[in-house]
């Protein structure tokens, strides 16, 4: 028999509460988005369309975030953090799009070989301080966009390593959504999001306090 203590028990229904509490509530901040994946074969055909939608992926991370903060419920760190979340998402995806088109159009140029691997770089390197970036809001909220973005930059690079694993989580638990939507939208959304709170949170950790 497995003989845990009361406070392990406590830890693990905790977790599984605020993983469960994060999945609906991703899943409904999110319905256009996931919606629109499940009617195009090809997404990639839309970029436009697609990028619209995906501007709720901003408040709503925003919003997990603050709920795993511990300091207020998901629904009211949505409310409070919508307008900057959505700026900080918004910047991020315009971004992305402009060196995703760039790779696309430079694939096959001469020029490619030397500038594709760098937007890539720029890329990965911009998806992983957008999430930084949103973690900021719930723990420095007074930080300013432009200085919010650099240190979130900044974060990102400096412990690469946590960077690296938040967005292979993610990406994963995309893959799994999408390939499984039912199952993966019922028990991936809140443990990635959970894990990506806790290295964006590290990640902005000054190194005295690691």
């Amino acid at each position: 028999m497995i003989n845990l203590t009361y406070g392990t028990w406590d830890t693990i229904w905790s977790f599984l509460h605020r993983a469960l509490v994060l999945n609906l509530a991703l899943a409904v901040a999110n319905l256009p988005l996931l919606l629109a994946l499940a009617v195009v074969r090809e997404p990639t055909a839309y970029p436009l369309f697609f990028g619209v939608l995906a501007l709720s992926l901003g408040p709503s991370v925003a919003a997990a975030f603050g709920y795993l903060h511990g300091e207020m419920s998901y629904v009211t760190a949505y409310r409070r953090f919508f307008r900057a979340a959505l700026l900080r998402g918004a910047l991020t995806v315009a971004l992305l799009g402009v060196l995703i088109a760039d790779v696309v159009a430079l694939h096959d140029h001469p020029a490619g070989a030397y500038l594709v691997p760098l937007f890539v770089v720029l890329a990965v390197l911009c998806t992983a301080a957008g999430v930084v970036a949103l973690a900021l809001l719930p723990l420095r909220p007074g930080t300013r966009l432009w200085a919010g973005l650099l240190t979130a930059a900044y974060a990102a690079v400096r412990r690469w390593w946590l960077s690296g694993l938040t967005l292979l989580v993610l990406a994963a638990a995309m893959v799994a959504v999408n390939q499984a939507p039912i199952l993966g939208l019922a028990t991936l959304p809140g443990c990635a999001m959970i894990l990506a709170w806790v290295n964006s949170a590290a990640s902005l950790r000054e190194p005295r306090e690691s």
